[in-house]
């Protein structure tokens, strides 16, 4: 408990360069259980979570999400329940984007009502990478 990215207030975003350009399917976002956490609270988990990727990577390059003049694409809206298990995937709409792509932007809208940060534990991204072969 406390090893988290955390983040002041309830919303936030990172973006996250992946090793490789990956064909995304899923990502999955982990946080603490109640009973692991000091507080017997988990306020400080995100709640509604938004996953974008950029248009304007057609290379692979280090162009990073949330320029002024990128467009970005919704991949996926999903809620984080802490009343669930910990670690929850979630399903993303890649087949819109037949592509891989070596960045992808976790928006934080909402957290489960601290004022004052939310907390990420863990977040991975599933996918196949772009010259895995079948």
């Amino acid at each position: 408990p406390g090893n988290c990215w955390a983040f002041k207030g309830h919303q936030g975003q990172v973006v996250i360069r992946l090793p490789a350009r990956v064909y995304l399917t899923a990502i999955t976002v982990q946080h603490i259980t109640k009973e692991a956490s000091p507080s017997g609270t988990v306020i400080s988990a995100p709640k509604d979570i938004a996953v974008f990727v950029s248009l304007l990577d057609p290379s692979g390059g280090d162009v990073a999400l949330g320029g002024d003049r990128e467009e970005e694409t919704l991949l996926g809206m999903f809620t984080y329940n802490v009343e669930k298990d910990p670690m929850q995937t979630f399903p993303l709409k890649n087949m819109l984007l037949p592509r891989a792509f070596s960045h992808v932007k976790l928006l934080v809208k909402s957290n489960w009502g601290n004022p004052w940060y939310t907390c990420i534990y863990r977040v991975k991204v599933h996918g196949k990478m772009e010259n895995q072969k079948d």
